[in-house]
């Protein structure tokens, strides 16, 4: 007889009462997940950098029906990465669900940056994943109900680019991490795993995507799926990691690329 327990079945992707601290928030990648984890059911905790940013998603998403609540801190910051959780806790009882969305990056050279810039791509893209990690690890363990980190990482995480030496440097980091993070949680049932991406449509790539210009279509030589990704492609990976269907998975770095790392 097939042992699958219908009602596992019928519920593993659902993430709906738990929850989630979601970083970035006010970044694209940030902001889709938390507006999808909300959509789901789940109760979000959104911190960032800009309260102004902050407050108008949480005026936003309340006025959809979302449970959500806000913190400003920097996630680089360890006593802002406690605050956020101990806010999380104090405003839902508890903790779940950890997804970093943060990231930070200044091209150039090695020629052309200065150790001082590397250091800051290195504390906002690796340190600051560390920090804001332990903080909920910590709590999470108290708890003794488990839990899941979501991070955010790249696809540069495992090959290099002219100009990305900081970069690719911290999310190679980050990668490796969050394996041995992995095993370290595993006895307290937290799973840990990255989601590495390639280019989405963000303010900030929003350039990138014009069909007609050279870098765009450059990419699109190294996707087989023929674009470049949406914020929608990013939030059912997110979810699923963050979901009981992801129980048995820990330690992985999981494409978001479009097939990028398979040619």
């Amino acid at each position: 007889m097939i042992k699958v327990e219908k009602n596992f079945a019928q519920g593993m992707f659902s993430i709906k009462g738990k929850v989630a601290l979601v970083t970035g928030a006010t970044g694209a990648l940030g902001g889709a997940v938390s507006k999808a984890y909300g959509y789901q059911g789940a109760k979000v905790v959104m911190t960032a950098r800009n309260t102004e940013k902050l407050k108008a998603l949480e005026s936003e998403f309340k006025a959809e029906g979302i449970d959500c609540a806000v913190i400003t801190g920097d996630p680089a910051v360890e006593a802002d990465m406690k605050k956020a959780v101990e806010f999380a806790v104090k405003t839902y009882g508890e903790l779940n669900i950890l997804t970093v969305c943060h990231g930070f990056n200044a091209p150039k050279g090695i020629l052309e940056q200065s150790v001082e810039e590397w250091q800051k791509i290195m504390d906002a893209d690796l340190k600051s994943v560390y920090v804001v990690c332990k903080a909920a690890a910590e709590q999470m363990v108290a708890q003794n109900k488990g839990g899941k980190l979501v991070v955010t990482s790249s696809a540069r995480s495992k090959m290099g680019m002219k100009g990305y030496t900081g970069y690719c440097a911290s999310k190679g980091g980050c990668d490796l991490m969050i394996q041995s993070m992995a095993s370290d949680l595993a006895p307290y049932h937290i799973n840990v795993n990255t989601i590495n991406p390639t280019v989405f449509r963000s303010d900030l790539t929003e350039w990138m995507f014009d069909p007609e210009s050279a870098v765009y279509q450059n990419f699109l030589k190294r996707l087989p799926i023929g674009r470049l990704g949406e914020v929608q492609d990013f939030v059912g990976l997110a979810t699923f990691l963050a979901s009981p269907a992801s129980d048995f998975l820990t330690g992985g770095n999981y494409d978001a690329t479009g097939g990028y790392w398979a040619c």
